[in-house]
């Protein structure tokens, strides 16, 4: 029993009755200064709340990050050609002449022999086309591919069927469009089983399969064909290649532009994971040697992936220090209206210490208080925290993520600053002179 006598805050514990009434006395002081004491509360509501949907906010960007750049694969390698800019040229002369770029079939058949560990390499060509269904088009890409290419491109079929060997071997006119194609040209019929028209050929679609949007690490400006666009049919890549052959040509007022371009793309699946890296700089490698200009793009899932959790860390030091600083300056003012409290009540200090209380009483008294100030502050901050992502993805329609202890991590922080704060007031009351403090007026 001494032990507990010795120490307040486990006599309080033992203590239902004298917590309570310690409780009470605090709850009652604080209630005597309601519109103060909710504005000292302001700084730590507005702190916690900056630190839950901060957190939110900053989670959501990032998951919706990594989980695009999960969808290319984690042991994939995707090469993207890329037009050069000297290749577009403002004369007509310039306009009229055959633009031939990117990857080639020499590249395509070096990676395979000279880089170990590529277990298969999936390339694809793609024309920008208008898609037609009756009277209904939509711009969109025609890509020309292989049917393994939704396992490698990890985008799942909706309904029907991808096209399989056989209809490649013997180009047939079949395709699979995406959910885009089929929303804006199928609005009052099922897709499957019907036709599409791109220029004079019909293809019939045989399957749905899932959006993909834009590619990661893709520049949209930059002129490539990159599977960038929303609208989608693939169909498979001999019939591509056999219905349009090697050169593409574009018509334009005055003028035509014509490209040569053996692949678009190219996906490599590397056997383990753990060598991805050092695969894509021999790839790297071998790239810069057979191209004199930068007309290509390597695209590394991997290095991607380990990007954005390093942006996510710096993201989440950022948001950390600006949510520091305000639970801060709602700290310093929990602090400033004790201190002041402790003036007010220099008599009442007296009249307890006289009456018996000793210092660690006076102590745990502030103490309470400033922990209830801090309290309801991260309680309503934690309201408010917990609402702002839902209205950020109501109204803003941007991704967040709220992590179940992110509110418990704020609210044991706000109540943390309340006992950081609340010291230095609790012990300045405790050290009084009871006889001064009696004086007091």
């Amino acid at each position: 029993m001494s032990f507990l006598a010795s120490h307040p805050v486990l006599r309080l514990l033992a203590s239902p009755q004298h917590l309570w009434r310690t409780l009470s006395l605090g709850i009652k002081t604080i209630w005597l200064h309601k519109l103060r004491s909710f504005l000292t509360a302001l700084g730590v509501v507005f702190g916690v709340a900056s630190v839950v949907a901060m957190l939110a906010i900053g989670e959501g960007a990032s998951h919706e990050a990594q989980e695009q750049i999960r969808k290319l694969g984690s042991q994939n390698i995707i090469l993207h050609s890329v037009k050069p800019p000297d290749g577009q040229g403002s004369s007509g002369e310039s306009r009229s002449m055959i633009s031939e770029y990117g990857i080639t079939l020499r590249d395509i058949e070096q990676i395979r022999q000279t880089v170990p560990g590529i277990r298969i390499v999936v390339p694809s060509r793609y024309i920008s086309e208008n898609i037609w269904n009756l009277d209904r088009s939509v711009d969109g890409h025609v890509m020309g591919v292989l049917p393994v290419y939704p396992e490698m491109r990890n985008r799942r079929i909706l309904q029907g069927r991808f096209f399989n060997d056989l209809e490649m071997k013997d180009n047939l006119a079949v395709c699979v469009i995406n959910e885009s194609v089929a929303a804006r040209l199928f609005q009052l019929s099922t897709p499957v089983g019907k036709s599409v028209r791109v220029k004079g050929f019909y293809y019939k679609v045989i399957g749905i399969i899932q959006d993909e949007g834009a590619a990661v690490g893709a520049d949209a400006a930059g002129g490539d064909h990159s599977a960038q666009a929303q609208a989608q049919i693939m169909i498979p890549f001999t019939t591509l290649m056999d219905q349009y052959g090697e050169v593409f040509y574009r018509f334009r007022t005055g003028s035509f532009e014509a490209e040569k371009v053996q692949f678009h793309e190219a996906v490599m699946r590397v056997d383990d994971v753990n060598m991805v890296e050092s695969r894509a700089e021999a790839i790297r490698h071998l790239m810069t040697s057979n191209h004199k200009k930068e007309d290509w793009r390597i695209i590394v899932p991997v290095e991607l992936l380990k990007q954005a959790e390093r942006t996510k860390q710096i993201f989440s030091i950022v948001l950390g220090s600006i949510a520091a600083i305000s639970l801060l300056v709602g700290g310093i003012g929990i602090m400033n209206i004790m201190l002041a409290s402790v003036t007010e009540r220099t008599r009442e200090i007296g009249i307890r210490r006289a009456l018996g209380a000793r210092q660690n009483d006076i102590v745990v008294q502030f103490l309470i208080e400033t922990v209830l100030l801090a309290g309801v502050g991260g309680v309503l901050g934690v309201a408010l925290g917990l609402s702002i992502p839902l209205a950020v993805t109501k109204f803003a329609g941007v991704t967040t993520v709220i992590k179940m202890w992110s509110p418990i991590l704020a609210f044991s922080i706000s109540v943390l600053t309340g006992i950081a704060f609340g010291i230095y007031p609790a012990r300045r009351a405790a050290m009084m002179n009871p006889v001064e403090a009696l004086r007091h007026n």
